[in-house]
């Protein structure tokens, strides 16, 4: 199959990191069409210019509907803030283009609905990106599961720590504005988890939640770039209008308890994305600052060896592997991004949708609103009282 022209519109964490991916992709997993990297898209010109000579884009455009129209690009990739999502995948997807768009996949439910109605309509295919997936230990917990090697799942916990913004003086930037990101640790963290237990456990029955905004005014930005800021305690200040901290327990519809924390407050955790699973047979640990580690337990071990077992997945046994380093090489959080891109060019080269695809992104969308309104609310919140 001849190669995918890609535009990307957003230039700074995500767009590095999505950039990065369509470079290595071709070295490592040549077996997929590849990605040419035609333009880059944002809106402050010289630093776009300076990015898209970095990241090694051909061209640059200001002005995504441009982007979008331009009939030498076949998939729009979407990296820009959260308010943006919406209205360019539709647009794209009226043109015609691919659509792969980072989580969450829009400011509301509704509005994910609408891009996934769109992107189905116009028959393109669509990708949501949930890229800690594809860390070969967490494909490596998917097949212990499926396999049923731990057993009928009892348990499953998770959380994802960070500290970035535990200063008072950190500047408001958008990730900490409603209106731009839609919510804050919750739908930035909590996102992510809500997408592994759906891909490891199944589907969410019920949920009941609290969460907490520890500080409510921060002062307002100079500059912003990925997740770092500059600002000045001199400057005016600005209302925090989303959450800092959420916490939610659920009941899977297959009878699994479930319990997670999204934190931003987590001072010494730069980037604590875990989750346990308990199974009749067995548990299965995993920490993405450990990433190449899976920690696994199975019952039926004899009981003078019963523990733990430290499993380093860098052997070609595990997912991906064979296509990067000797076993025990480690790899990093830029192959998840590599391997996700991998399965979005294998689904376009064998035309079926690529998973996670927008019908996760409603999922998890449904998930983290049930959340929010059992926080209003006080209450438990059945995941039925959001399904048609």
């Amino acid at each position: 199959m001849s190669n995918v022209r890609v535009g990307m519109v957003g230039y700074k964490f995500m767009g590095k990191a999505h950039s990065n991916a369509y470079r290595a992709l071709p070295m490592f997993l040549p077996d997929v069409p590849k990605p040419e990297m035609k333009a880059i898209c944002g809106r402050d010109p010289a630093g776009l210019e300076q990015a898209r000579a970095q990241f090694g884009w051909e061209t640059a455009e200001t002005d995504w509907r441009k982007l979008v129209g331009r009939d030498d690009i076949d998939l729009i990739d979407i990296n820009a803030p959260s308010d943006a999502h919406k209205e360019i995948a539709i647009a794209a997807a009226a043109a015609g283009k691919h659509l792969f768009c980072e989580k969450p996949l829009a400011l509301t439910l509704a509005d994910a609905r609408e891009m996934l109605v769109a992107a189905e309509n116009a028959g393109v295919k669509h990708m949501v990106g949930f890229n800690y997936r594809f860390a070969p230990a967490v494909q490596l917990a998917k097949k212990l599961v499926s396999e049923g090697r731990i057993g009928e799942i009892y348990h499953y916990r998770a959380w994802f720590l960070q500290d970035w913004i535990i200063d008072p003086e950190f500047p408001l930037v958008w990730r900490l504005q409603k209106e731009i990101a839609g919510s804050g640790s919750h739908g930035d963290l909590g996102a992510h988890l809500i997408d592994l237990a759906r891909y490891l456990v199944g589907e969410f029955d019920e949920v009941i939640g609290m969460s907490e905004t520890f500080i409510k005014e921060r002062p307002m930005p100079s500059a912003m770039t990925g997740l770092s800021a500059k600002g000045s305690k001199d400057a005016p200040r600005g209302e925090v209008t989303v959450d800092d901290a959420t916490l939610f327990m659920t009941r899977f519809a297959n009878g699994a308890l479930g319990s997670f924390e999204a934190t931003r407050f987590a001072a010494g955790h730069r980037c604590t994305n875990s989750f346990e699973i308990n199974g009749s047979k067995g548990s299965i640990k995993f920490d993405f600052e450990r990433l190449n580690e899976l920690q696994v337990y199975f019952s039926d071990d004899a009981e003078d060896v019963q523990g733990f077992r430290r499993v380093h997945a860098t052997d070609a046994a595990h997912a991906y592997m064979d296509a990067w380093w000797p076993a025990g090489h480690s790899i990093g959080y830029e192959h998840t991004f590599t391997h996700e891109v991998h399965e979005l060019m294998k689904a376009i080269q064998e035309d079926r949708q690529p998973v996670p695809n927008f019908v996760d992104g409603v999922k998890c969308q449904e998930v983290l609103e049930a959340v929010d309104r059992s926080i209003a609310e006080r209450r438990w919140v059945s995941l039925k009282e959001y399904q048609a």
